[in-house]
């Protein structure tokens, strides 16, 4: 194997939970309780529905559990659906590497349909998402995927190798192989997030970890990888990434650590201005409002900020990548929630007037702060003269201005309630901040089971 993966593979081999620093473990309990919350509050969506009854289809001995239910599966069905349903409402964790970013938290449904296969222990699972973890972070530092047109599977797929390699037992050249098949094997072009999006958008990165999961699995029964996936002839630094060197895995604060939580169901960009938009509600009448002008990060720009589709959405999935949309919304309803992207919400005759005011653009001062600051200007003017200036450097839920554990707590409870009722939630959560005393990744599944198939 080449140099990136034999590092890669050397590290995810040598953590172990009793290795693990205190606040990686309390980082890592709150990421999965996030993940859980936002697949419970994405279980009803459509795309998730439709996994589920593909995996009603695939049958396996021994299975895996489908998050939200007692419906066993394929690992790699189960995987995918838990993904999918993590993934629906833009809700979960963001890392903000030097160079690259993502979803790390996409690896977590994955993961947990391969402890459930295994029968893993909670220690186990904390051990292998913060491997996961650890392995996109490294990855996203390194590596500006977006700029080349590569979609963020190019870091999922061999972070769940890594994750699930080692719940499956892999040594630590098995898991070098199945890092190998599944950077090689799992590379997806960014136009999935691109223009007017489609249900895709949010099944990418479950298609990556399903990708990532297949792949440990095919090395656990004898499957060989790539020799060079990186480093060789048409490798990954040749065709997709430009060459890199990995900096030192394994150094506190971990990556998993580092990610940022989303206060609100939307593209991680938009949160920032999506709190001042809801503060200027209070200050402001929506019928006495001139214009918007947002100055920003050329990455918030290009991602939510630019292009004709995200001035008049159409999808769900557009709508929570337009900023324009977003904003809107948030000065009429002051609050984003996953019911700001129902198909009548965007469909309001209401919000194209406002979202006509907003204009944004490109601060070249800002995009030269970003990533270190994520600074945005907005300015609103109203017919009687008045004008609100606000500046934003890092919303809610970024390590620089972090949620805690009631903040964590209450968005669980917002976006699991439809599914587990009131004493449901109640009950995982005490369960879930004392997760190790579950003993069993099965457990964590059985206790947001509300008795669907």
């Amino acid at each position: 194997m080449d140099a990136i993966t034999q590092q890669l593979a050397d590290y995810s081999i040598s953590v172990t939970y009793a290795g693990l620093p205190a606040s990686a473990v309390h980082a890592a309990t709150g990421r999965l309780i996030d993940a859980l919350g936002c697949g419970l509050g994405g279980f009803k969506s459509e795309p998730a529905a439709i996994t589920r009854r593909l995996a009603r289809s695939r049958s396996a001995r021994p299975s895996a559990r489908v998050l939200g239910t007692h419906l066993r599966t394929t690992v790699e069905a189960a995987a995918f659906a838990n993904t999918v349903a993590i993934r629906y409402l833009d809700a979960n964790d963001q890392y903000q590497g030097a160079k690259g970013s993502g979803h790390p938290s996409d690896v977590i449904g994955a993961v947990l349909a391969a402890a459930d296969l295994t029968r893993s222990g909670v220690q186990d699972l904390i051990a292998a998402m913060v491997v996961g973890y650890e392995v996109f972070g490294a990855l996203a530092e390194q590596v500006p995927i977006r700029d080349r047109g590569w979609d963020q599977g190019v870091f999922v797929a061999p972070a769940t190798a890594a994750a699930t390699g080692r719940l499956l037992g892999l040594t630590r050249d098995q898991i070098g192989e199945a890092i190998a098949i599944a950077a090689t094997a799992y590379v997806a072009t960014r136009q999935t997030r691109a223009g007017d999006l489609s249900m895709w958008k949010g099944a990418a990165t479950a298609a990556a970890a399903q990708g990532g999961l297949w792949a440990a699995l095919l090395t656990k029964e004898g499957m060989t990888g790539p020799t060079a996936a990186y480093s060789g002839h048409d490798g990954l630094w040749q065709q997709v990434t430009g060459e890199f060197q990995l900096g030192p895995m394994g150094v506190s604060p971990l990556a998993i650590e580092r990610s940022n939580y989303k206060l609100f169901p939307a593209e991680f960009h938009a949160q920032a201005p999506l709190s001042v938009a809801v503060e200027m509600r209070q200050q402001v009448g929506i019928n006495l409002i001139a214009a918007i002008n947002i100055r920003t990060y050329n990455m918030l720009y290009g991602e939510i900020g630019s292009g004709d589709a995200k001035w008049d959405p159409q999808t769900r999935e557009t709508a929570d990548h337009s900023l324009p949309y977003m904003f809107a919304v948030a000065l009429q309803d002051g609050e984003i929630a996953p019911a700001s992207f129902s198909a009548e919400r965007i469909a309001d005759p209401t919000l194209r007037p406002l979202m006509s005011k907003i204009h944004i653009s490109e601060e070249p001062a800002f995009t030269a702060e970003y990533p270190q600051t994520l600074v945005s200007e907005i300015e609103l003017l109203t017919t009687t003269g008045q004008r609100l200036m606000r500046r934003t450097d890092y919303p809610k839920g970024h390590v620089r201005n972090p949620m805690n554990d009631d903040d964590l707590s209450a968005k669980f409870r917002s976006l699991s309630r439809s599914h587990l009722g009131q004493d449901g939630v109640a009950r995982a959560l005490a369960a879930l901040w004392d997760v190790e005393r579950l003993g069993t990744t099965g457990a964590i599944i059985e206790l947001l089971d509300n008795g669907l198939s």
